[in-house]
């Protein structure tokens, strides 16, 4: 499968160019739902180069430092498996910033881009809260149409089927799970869940509730995905995006809960006329 084509000798990847179709449907979404909410939608806009900077470092990073296991190699002095980024003793500044060569994670893409907005909030003087709201389904509907990037590049996948919707995956000269298409399909019940409890309990939500809720949402699913997935990082024994993954579930559970710790106070009853 062609991954990219050429414009004179620069190669574009498709995989750059289905992120960014994610990264502007995203935006359209949340441009719809500031107007909804009778915000600035422009805002959105003027936010987004911030927020795609601080994705793509922070998801290049949790690569670097998490690389999978098919990306470690071997020292041959001491026959221990290193991070191919530190191999050797040596900071190789050169991989780190080629993101031509692939290596992004989608978990340090959540946190960059949230400390981006966070920051952009902060500097505009608004509600960082008020506008993770908003980001919240809007960042499952990107995750959603980036994950067909992995479809292209024939990468995230399970172990092999024989199920209708398995992918022949070159590689293995087999069909294999599509994890890609899985966790599509999560992020896209995430997405269509947070859109209706932002409406439907509209009076009951607090600032920050629907980001809480994407942040159970979506580790849960990437936490029972990950049982399938072949080539996860790991420390030690750990697999490391699952352990993050149901640390933070646990952790939005439990901020969740201790928000909503006091119930509302019930409406006195309307007093008879005298």
């Amino acid at each position: 499968m062609e991954t990219g084509f050429y414009i004179g000798t620069f190669y574009v990847r498709y995989y750059g160019i289905i992120l960014m179709l994610g990264a502007v449907a995203a935006a359209f979404l949340a441009e719809w739902q500031a107007r909804r909410r009778k915000l600035n939608s422009e805002f959105v806009w003027d936010a987004l180069v911030f927020l795609l900077i601080g994705g793509v470092i922070g998801a290049r990073l949790w690569h670097i430092f998490t690389p999978p296991p098919s990306m470690m190699v071997l020292n041959t002095t001491t026959g221990a498996l290193e991070n191919p980024y530190f191999a050797g003793g040596t900071v190789k500044i050169i991989d780190m910033l080629d993101t031509r060569k692939g290596g992004l994670g989608v978990p340090g893409a959540v946190i960059g881009g949230g400390l981006a907005l966070l920051w952009y909030t902060r500097r505009k003087k608004t509600s960082f809260l008020l506008w993770a709201d908003i980001a919240a389904p809007c960042v499952a509907l990107g995750q959603a149409i980036g994950r067909w990037g992995n479809f292209i590049n024939q990468e995230l996948y399970g172990p092999p089927t024989d199920l209708p919707w398995g992918i022949y995956i070159a590689a293995e000269g087999q069909k294999m799970h599509p994890l890609f298409l899985y966790e599509s399909l999560w992020n896209l019940a995430n997405m269509a869940l947070l859109l209706w409890l932002g409406r439907r309990f509209a009076g009951w939500l607090k600032e920050g509730d629907l980001f809480n809720i994407y942040l159970i949402g979506y580790p849960v699913g990437r936490f029972l995905l990950e049982f399938l997935r072949l080539d996860s990082p790991t420390i030690g024994a750990l697999n490391t995006n699952q352990t993050f993954m149901l640390i933070i579930a646990l952790v939005a559970t439990g901020v969740l809960v201790w928000r909503h710790r006091t119930p509302a106070e019930p409406t006195p009853a309307p007093s008879d006329p005298q």
